[in-house]
């Protein structure tokens, strides 16, 4: 008869919030963990004896004990709170098509996109995210457990924010949570800048977390619904529902507030202004040193998302009527088109194309040089690929355990050694190879961590605040 042991972790105020269940059937060990009130991920082992499966449950939840699991009953625990934004796509009022090159379609609607000079990336609400080439291609597909926020880059590294309240990294070869996000903060969007996790959420909260993890400050700003954060050296842009407030990166006083017509949707930067899209039909420019008004772009409906071209030359806006639009640095409209393919929740410009992702779930290139443009004012456009994935297609999961990794006796050439270390009670990871900071930390996969225990990546990277981040794939060392 099979025997079920159900633990969980809820933290108040904390970043936990999860369940682990081990259940022992002859000789079967199947474990499901997750988020609570999430199906979560299971795992089964089998074992030459009943005895010997016992003995693997038994270390297993004594494991989880250590940790702060403790006994629980299913169900009694709400689950972490998700909102999900309710978006619609009315028909556009457009009388010409955009130029789309090429669409991928996800299967299922999508908040997630970021383009740069190797990939154009995109994750959905069913939690796939996908990169693909510039022409299309789709190169790899990540699985992970919840649904993808968004995506937002730091340097070399691309996160994915998902609402399981984790923020994975996908720059390696397996992705793995490299934040997790206290479970009372129902996560709107995300931003990270030099390895600090900055989160605005649904009460108008802004949280903000530092590499190893750890909770550095919160504030409230005066409106709710916070769909926007960015952050640069200077500040912390928070748009909410009474407009944009900016903060100090300490989190020590506010900078400024500025009330937007409308409340924010959506925010883009660019080096000295930040852009607010909001639902009273308009974009708006703001000085990110003083919070002044630079500039307004009005549109004819609710903007969902707003992207510029390099130094704000351009400035982009989607719509919930499946128009897109293109003004000129100073406000001027040059063009509005329709989608086809819905409203663009996200959107990115990059060298004269313009990557949206949208509200049936598609990944649409458009091309926006000013003769496809003025080709398709005039009714003639490109006949559209719809990019389809290979049978092949590699696909990741998420690290979640040291079982998942690949384990060498001895370290490849080039590749850099770490260790996992116990300070004070937590386990730190630090740099063993020669010619690097001994004292610093790697910001390293929490659920692969064994006091001792060492690894080697490919690569690691010194960030600004005095630690190292890891590239390419992570090995065990025996």
């Amino acid at each position: 008869m099979a025997e079920t042991t159900y633990l969980e972790l809820s933290e108040d105020g904390g970043g936990a919030h999860k369940f682990y269940e081990v259940t022992v059937d002859g000789t079967a060990v199947t474990v499901r963990y997750g988020r609570i009130g999430a199906s979560g991920q299971v795992q089964t082992s089998s074992f030459a004896t009943p005895a010997r499966a016992q003995a693997a449950a038994a270390k297993k939840i004594d494991q989880k004990v250590r940790k702060g699991y403790a006994a629980a009953v299913r169900g009694q625990r709400a689950p972490r709170s998700v909102t999900r934004r309710q978006v619609g796509s009315a028909p556009s009022t457009a009388r010409a098509t955009a130029p789309v090159l090429w669409r991928f379609r996800t299967g299922s609607a999508a908040f997630g996109i970021h383009v740069d000079e190797e990939r154009v990336w995109v994750g959905n609400q069913a939690g796939d995210v996908y990169n693909l080439g510039h022409d299309g291609e789709v190169m790899a597909r990540y699985r992970l457990p919840d649904g993808v926020k968004c995506l937002v880059a730091d340097d070399f590294w691309i996160y994915a924010g998902c609402d399981d309240g984790r923020v994975y990294d996908l720059s390696s070869k397996l992705p793995f949570a490299a934040y997790e996000i206290a479970a009372n903060v129902d996560i709107f969007w995300l931003d990270i800048h030099e390895g600090v996790l900055n989160v605005s959420d649904a009460a108008g909260g802004l949280t903000v977390i530092d590499h190893e993890d750890e909770h550095q400050w919160s504030r409230r700003s005066s409106g709710g619904s916070a769909w926007m954060v960015r952050a640069d050296e200077r500040a912390v842009y928070h748009g909410h529902g009474e407009g944009v407030t900016a903060y100090a990166p300490d989190g020590g006083r506010e900078l400024w507030h500025t009330d937007t017509r409308g409340g924010v949707l959506f925010g883009w930067q660019e080096a000295t202004s930040v852009y607010a899209g909001t639902d009273r039909h308009v974009v708006q420019r703001l000085s990110k040193a003083t919070g002044q008004v630079e500039g307004v772009y009005p549109c004819d409906a609710v903007v969902y998302s707003c992207a510029t071209a390099p130094g704000g030359r351009y400035v982009f806006a989607g719509d919930n009527s499946s128009s897109v639009y293109c003004f000129d640095a100073s406000g001027t409209r040059l063009w509005k088109l329709r989608t086809g393919n819905g409203s663009a929740l996200s959107m990115q410009y990059f060298d004269e194309r313009l990557y949206l992702v949208t509200t049936d779930g598609s990944l649409v290139c458009v091309d926006t040089s000013e003769a496809a443009i003025a080709a398709a004012q005039q009714g003639s456009v490109p006949v559209a690929v719809d990019v389809k994935s290979a049978a092949a297609l590699p696909t990741y999961n998420p690290a979640t355990s040291v079982s998942a990794l690949a384990t060498v006796s001895t370290p490849p050439a080039g590749g850099v050694v770490v260790e996992c270390i116990d300070q004070g009670g937590r386990l730190r990871v630090h740099v063993v190879s020669e010619g690097f900071e001994p004292g610093w930390n790697v910001q390293f996969p929490r659920e692969i961590r064994q006091a001792g225990a060492r690894y080697v990546v490919d690569a690691v990277h010194a960030a600004a605040g005095g630690f190292y981040r890891v590239r390419g794939e992570i090995r065990r060392v025996r």
